[in-house]
Order: structure tokens, then C-alpha cells, then sequence
């Protein structure tokens, strides 16, 4: 690859195309579905710009990135499945602030639209690596989950090895752009965990209250005789 066409990519993954050419830019992949903070908006319109100068087939780079996106999702759909229900369950129980009922709801949530969840959710920045755990916690059938993640893997990343294909030297210009997209969603998370937080300790210092209300309700209606003294 062009060395001046290079500045923004990490350099193991620079080595990996250049020393594997498309299983490289697979490998690369796979990793990011192991590793989130590894960028996906790096590594794919960077094989679509390999691909355009020839060091890979075009049709390889995305039949690559796609199947290291599988292989990525089905070892997390894995340690899901390691865990299983129980397991998390009680994992998530010992959280601050979350509830049994919190995990019943999120179950519940998931056997409704997981199969929506699981196409949709490749294509959202670190959920999509997330994702895979619930799927094998509630063991999802594999050819299921398996054909939803190559499909929607397959859609999100076409569209930036292509990206890189046709615009070359300037494949940059998707990262920025990819980049601006998953800082808007990230922060979005981040808000919502912010709300969920606050409205539970709201929740929670309510309740304290409520109850304390009631047990003073409850030794004020009580006669003076079975009235614990005060010392």
C-alpha cells in the first residue's frame, strides 16, 4: 500500500493486508468483534482501498471481512452461551442498582426482538459486538443468529469496503464520517445509562421514604403501653 495513503490506520493492521492480503483485513475483523475499541471503520474501507490498487480482489476483501465478522460474533455468541442464563443472572444481580426484574424485562425484551436485534445490531458501533453475548446466553439457534450475522454483517460492510473501493486515496473520508457516527451513538448510550442511574436512585430514595413514613404511621397508631420507652 501507499505510505501516503496510510495515515490514520494502525500499523499491525496495514501489516496484516499487506502480508495476507484479504484474510488479513478478515482477521482484522474478527478481532474487532473480540476487541470493540479495535475501529471497524478503519479496517474495512482500508481493504476496499487495498482492493482498488489491486493488492486484494475486491469480491475476497468482502467475502473476508464478512466471514471475520462471523467467526468474530459466533465466539462472543460462545461465551454467552458459557455463561448461560443462571450464571448471568446472578452476575447481573450483584450490580449496583440493577434488579432480578431488570433482567427478567431485558429476557423478555430479547426473546420478543432478538431476531431484530441481532440484523440490525451489526450495524451499530460496539452493540454489535455486544449483542452476540444475550443471543448465546439465551441460546438462540445457531443457523439463525449465524445467517442474521452474515447478513446484516455482509450489508454494513459492502457498504465501506465499497466505499473505500471508489474513493481511493481519499478512503479516509469515510472514517471521519463513521467516527461522527459512533460518538453520536456511544453518546446516546451513555445519556441513557446517565437517565437509568438517576431515575433508579430517584426510585430508590423515594421508597426509603415511603417507608419510613409507613413505620412511623405505624408506632403512632400504636397504644402508649406497647410503645417501645425511649431511654
Amino acid at each position: 500500500m501507499q505510505a501516503e495513503s496510510m495515515s490514520g490506520a494502525p500499523l499491525w493492521i496495514i501489516g496484516l493486508m499487506d502480508l495476507l492480503g484479504a484474510p488479513g483485513a478478515g482477521i482484522a475483523v474478527a478481532l474487532e468483534n473480540l476487541f470493540p475499541p479495535i475501529p471497524s471503520e478503519v479496517i474495512l474501507p482500508l481493504a476496499g482501498f487495498a482492493a482498488s490498487t489491486g493488492q486484494m480482489n475486491l469480491f475476497a476483501a468482502l467475502l473476508w471481512t464478512t466471514a471475520g465478522s462471523v467467526v468474530g460474533a459466533l465466539a462472543l455468541y460462545g461465551v454467552g452461551a458459557l455463561l448461560g442464563r443462571d450464571r448471568t443472572g446472578a452476575i447481573a444481580a450483584k450490580l449496583p442498582l440493577v434488579k432480578v426484574s431488570d433482567i427478567e424485562k431485558t429476557e423478555a425484551w430479547f426473546l420478543k426482538h432478538g431476531t431484530k436485534a441481532i440484523f440490525f445490531g451489526r450495524m451499530i458501533p460496539v452493540f454489535r459486538s455486544l449483542i452476540s453475548v444475550p443471543a448465546g446466553v439465551e441460546r438462540m439457534p445457531l443457523p439463525v443468529f449465524t445467517l442474521l450475522t452474515t447478513l446484516g454483517s455482509a450489508l454494513w460492510n459492502t457498504a465501506f469496503v465499497l466505499a473505500g473501493y471508489f474513493l481511493g486515496a481519499n478512503w479516509t473520508e469515510v472514517t471521519a464520517i463513521v467516527s461522527t457516527y459512533s460518538k453520536i451513538v456511544l453518546s446516546g448510550a451513555a445519556l441513557a445509562l446517565l437517565a437509568f442511574i438517576v431515575l433508579r436512585f430517584l426510585r430508590r430514595s423515594r421508597c426509603s421514604g415511603a417507608r419510613g413514613t409507613a413505620r412511623q404511621a405505624t408506632t403512632d397508631r400504636q397504644p402508649a403501653s406497647h410503645r417501645t420507652p425511649t431511654p
